[in-house]
């Protein structure tokens, strides 16, 4: 029986790469539905992404002709897998309430598979939605509190952590073990109005601009491979309160784009930045 599958392969840029792709699956009777592909002359690094449909009795020797020519440089996963993810939450729970809405109607391709969160409040959402909700305290011990994220994170066989408003900063040691694996969501006015309150700041200065980055965690606040990010136009009639709502909408917006471009294998790491096939 035909079934779909997402082909992704990131190597070194050289000639032939796209006919070997796809003399491989032609000579395995599949057929190409879309494909994209890019060259980055900086780094010298080749990435395609394609969809294909082939009987699946034929997905192994496939993927067997595949390493041969391109190693652990690819991967084959059919089009509807759901990579399993857990969300860390802290009181705000707006990108939450999208994230949760959009998997349980379907537009959002994850198995949310719990919350955790350093406090109560957004316990009854988790609830309304049936997704376990784990309340992991900071209390005195952060190094504790994050050993608890990682062996839930491993108990849950997890393979994606989202920040959904998360308001703890990281240690180094924590996000060196979510390494491509953990997604997170700011407002866009980094770095100018930091710490509380960033849209009151905005506010302020009269700020014309406001908008959200989502971006692969690393050691370096904020600072890592951005996914995805969007601004919208604001002018002197809005108040403080009215831009922090905008601002959490384009958040939420911007998260789940960034969680669906990564659960569909549309997102590859170069350097310290990303190419995304949209």
């Amino acid at each position: 029986m035909n079934k779909k599958f997402i082909f992704s392969l990131f190597c070194l840029d050289q000639l032939g790469i796209i006919s070997k792709v796809s003399s491989i699956l032609a000579n395995n009777s599949a057929n190409i539905l879309e494909s994209s592909q890019y060259g980055d002359p900086s780094t010298k690094t080749f990435f395609m992404r394609s969809l294909f449909e082939v009987d699946e009795l034929y997905i192994d020797k496939i993927k067997d002709e595949l390493y041969l020519e391109f190693n652990d440089n690819f991967s084959v996963l059919p089009e509807n897998y759901k990579p399993k993810t857990v969300v860390m939450v802290t009181k705000d729970g707006t990108c939450l309430n999208h994230m949760l809405y959009r998997s349980k109607q379907g537009s959002l391709p994850i198995d949310l598979v719990s919350i955790i969160s350093n406090h109560l409040d957004l316990k009854p959402l988790a609830d309304a939605f049936n997704v376990p909700f784990y309340h992991f305290p900071i209390n005195e011990d952060k190094n504790k509190q994050e050993e608890l994220i990682h062996n839930h994170f491993k108990e849950k066989k997890a393979e994606l952590l989202v920040l959904a408003r998360y308001m703890q900063i990281l240690s180094p040691e924590f996000t060196k073990k979510f390494f491509a694996k953990a997604i997170n969501i700011h407002h866009s006015f980094l770095p100018s109005f930091k710490g509380a309150k960033p849209y009151h700041q905005a506010y302020t200065r009269g700020v014309k601009l406001i908008g959200a980055t989502a971006h692969y965690v690393t050691d370096e606040l904020d600072e890592g491979p951005i996914i995805e990010q969007e601004v919208i136009r604001v002018d002197h009639s809005l108040n403080a309160k009215q831009l922090a709502t905008l601002g959490s909408e384009i958040e939420s917006q911007v998260l789940a784009k960034a969680v669906k471009y990564h659960a569909e294998k549309r997102v590859f790491l170069n350097g310290i930045k990303t190419v995304v096939f949209k």
